[in-house]
């Protein structure tokens, strides 16, 4: 339900550029199935894009070192540098990337990252090119610096991602860059190194930017992640220790820029965010310890085992899944012909499935206006015995 807004006084009128901000749907699904559970049913979430699992020990241990030990006061805005190295260092051993400290800024999440990237690209009505569907705040931060997010239909086979065509057949005067998510927040698909490279060429013929958000890149499947960085020095990557490191609540991510970058992403951090959290810094030192390494692939490799049990059930119910998510957590599939009434509409199916069996996923509409109301978006990123609870409540509700 929604409440009437007061009425606000002028000195307190909201900025026109809040108004080309959405509420983030999921959010209000959540406060849904919170109602649901309160009333008594058992609700299986499997709408937030979060890891069931937390920190490992090591990790948790080092941020209570930190504490006790009074680490705890500012750092430097681009991040301290032990974590600097530390990142690079891992681009070497899990990538065989090169990649120097000096171009590596720590921030607080992948969130401030994009937003600090696009403070220092994107100008009053500058166009950013970004696939339908795709995560729904990568448009309100262009949003928030005067700029007009660009969503081009990308359907299965493009995999759901951005490609060169969409580039060479839109890009216009006001076209400045491009942002976009491999793997995918909906669909958990990635771009291949062929897409990759003619992607980021057809954005380099144009001189535009290059903005890659990689948060999901640890969690791949089926074949070893790659980094854009590999492929194009000029592009700018934003990475976190939310997904694969399990790490949502501590808000740390980083970003790899261009030399020619960082000093100017250093005197927006400064201004907007002074450091990132020095107590998750101290913690994330040890995600890159190999105890934790080991841990987080053998949870990496959990998912996948959900994944695989998860996608075929989906098909067998009536979703439509026309490509095998790779990387990250979702499914996003087409419910458009699964055997229950409110099929055609995926808020009032998702409404339907939560009241009526417990189990609670996002509408299409939060990612895009490239039929939304077909598509729906599940995590799984919950327990594998849930996960085959939620399948059988749906198979009884759809009569199958």
């Amino acid at each position: 339900m929604h409440h009437s807004q007061p009425e606000i006084s002028r000195a307190l009128q909201a900025a026109a550029r809040v108004q080309a901000i959405e509420p983030f749907r999921v959010m209000e699904i959540m406060k849904a199935a919170s109602d649901v559970a309160k009333s008594g049913m058992d609700v299986i979430s499997m709408s937030v894009g979060e890891p069931d699992f937390t920190a490992p020990e090591l990790v948790a241990e080092a941020a209570v070192r930190a504490i006790r030990g009074g680490a705890t006061q500012y750092t430097d805005a681009l991040g301290l540098p032990a974590l600097r190295e530390a990142i690079a260092a891992h681009y070497q051993s899990a990538f065989g990337l090169a990649i120097p400290a000096r171009r590596i800024i720590v921030t607080a999440g992948a969130s401030a990252g994009l937003l600090l990237a696009c403070a220092a690209l994107v100008c009053e009505g500058d166009e950013v090119l970004m696939p339908d569907p795709s995560y729904p705040c990568n448009r309100h931060f262009v949003s928030a610096f005067g700029g007009k997010a660009v969503l081009l239909p990308s359907g299965p086979e493009q995999r759901y991602q951005l490609t060169a065509q969409h580039v060479a057949q839109h890009w216009g005067q006001r076209t400045r860059g491009v942002i976009v998510a491999s793997p995918s927040n909906p669909t958990g698909t990635s771009l291949t190194i062929e897409q990759m490279t003619d992607l980021l060429a057809a954005v380099k013929a144009r001189h535009g930017f290059a903005i890659v958000d990689e948060i999901y890149q640890g969690l791949s499947y089926g074949q070893a992640p790659h980094s854009a960085l590999g492929l194009d020095g000029d592009v700018i990557t934003v990475n976190s220790f939310s997904k694969y490191f399990n790490m949502t609540g501590w808000r740390l991510g980083w970003l790899v820029v261009p030399d020619a970058l960082v000093g100017v992403i250093e005197k927006l951090a400064q201004n907007l965010f002074i450091c990132p959290s020095t107590v998750a810094q101290h913690a994330a030192l040890a995600c890159f310890h190999p105890d934790s390494i080991a841990v987080y692939e053998q949870r990496r490799l959990e998912f996948q085992r959900r994944r695989d049990f998860f996608v075929p059930a989906l098909r067998d119910l009536g979703f439509g899944v026309p490509v095998m998510p790779d990387g990250a957590f979702y499914v996003y599939a087409d419910c458009s012909n699964v055997p229950h009434k409110a099929a055609g509409d995926s808020t009032q199916f998702v409404m339907a499935v939560l009241r009526e069996a417990g189990v609670a996923f996002v509408p299409g509409d939060d990612f895009g206006v490239a039929a939304p109301q077909r598509h729906v978006r599940f995590s799984y990123a919950t327990a594998y015995d849930r996960i085959e609870q939620a399948v059988a409540r749906m198979a009884k509700l759809f009569g199958r």
